[in-house]
């Protein structure tokens, strides 16, 4: 099979190619100002966060075209679980307040339960931390059939100990070459690995924290935990550009999505799932045929 990520769909790519960040050729530059290829690093600066790529310039329409992808995902998803073959993951990363929530409602929320779960991580357990940090990752990837949406992932131990000066660069290395033959063995299981970075300004963030402060009805998801982690947004910026460039592979793109504007975070995101579910050529399986001519009375 070819890739699912190879769209002929020329158009499409045009538009997603400048939106997936070119992959680091040597996995030392980790933390450096080179990716091992006589470029300059990966920068998300160079990413407008409020770019429309996606939209058609009129915000009832794009509303409406997510309304219809929507729809269109359940029964791709429908026909994932029927066919069996594959099982997808989809990844979802980003700053507070960048919408992973949002998304998982806005594009995933009209799928059925059976076959789609949403996994949202957390600092680990004492049980998990008594395993190696991807243990707890893989109990959760999806089986055949299924569709995981995971809130956070595996990708927070290459951030906050990063960040915060918990690990070595050289096992900042070590963990971002761990995911890498951890995603490309889910891949050649059949695991459809999808992985999305929610890409926000810093006064976007600003605005959507003191909504959440504002308003009684979202006052219950503000924590000053968000405030501290706000304070080093130039530390997670570099930490995220160095984990996109070190982990954006064929077998697991990367797709940068610009998401001031959440209903093109939306539209974007469900835009792509569909032509990557499309690209795997998903069948329902034959019919049993001692059932061809029977009639139920």
């Amino acid at each position: 099979m070819t890739s699912p990520f190879d769209s002929k769909n020329k158009e499409l790519v045009h538009r997603w190619a400048p939106w997936q960040p070119a992959p680091l050729v040597d996995p030392d530059k980790v933390g450096k100002n080179g990716n091992g290829n006589g470029k300059k690093a990966f920068s998300l600066n160079a990413l407008d966060a409020a770019a429309k790529p996606f939209s058609s310039g009129d915000k009832v329409q794009d509303k409406a075209v997510v309304e219809a992808l929507a729809q269109e995902l359940d029964d791709l998803q429908n026909l994932l679980y029927a066919d069996k073959r594959y099982k997808l993951l989809v990844v979802l990363q980003g700053m507070d307040t960048s919408g992973k929530d949002g998304t998982i409602r806005g594009v995933f929320g009209r799928m059925s339960a059976l076959g789609v779960h949403a996994v949202g991580w957390k600092a680990p357990t004492e049980v998990e931390r008594a395993h190696d940090y991807l243990w707890r990752i893989h109990q959760q990837v999806p089986g055949a059939g299924e569709l995981t949406v995971f809130n956070r992932s595996h990708y927070e131990d290459v951030l906050v100990p990063v960040v915060n000066g918990w690990i070595t660069p050289e096992q900042q290395r070590q963990r971002l070459a761990h995911i890498n033959d951890f995603e490309r063995m889910l891949s050649e299981t059949g695991t459809v690995v999808v992985k999305f970075f929610l890409h926000i300004g810093f006064d976007e963030q600003r605005q959507r924290l003191q909504e959440r402060l504002d308003d009684p009805a979202k006052h219950w998801k503000f924590d000053m935990g968000d405030i501290a982690v706000r304070k080093q947004w130039a530390d997670y910026q570099r930490a995220y550009e160095q984990l996109l460039a070190a982990t954006h592979t064929p077998w697991a793109p990367w797709t940068v999505v610009p998401s001031d504007s959440k209903t093109h975070r939306n539209l974007m995101i469900a835009t792509l799932l569909r032509e990557v579910l499309h690209n795997l050529d998903l069948r329902y399986p034959s019919g049993d045929p001692a059932l061809e001519h029977f009639t139920v009375e």
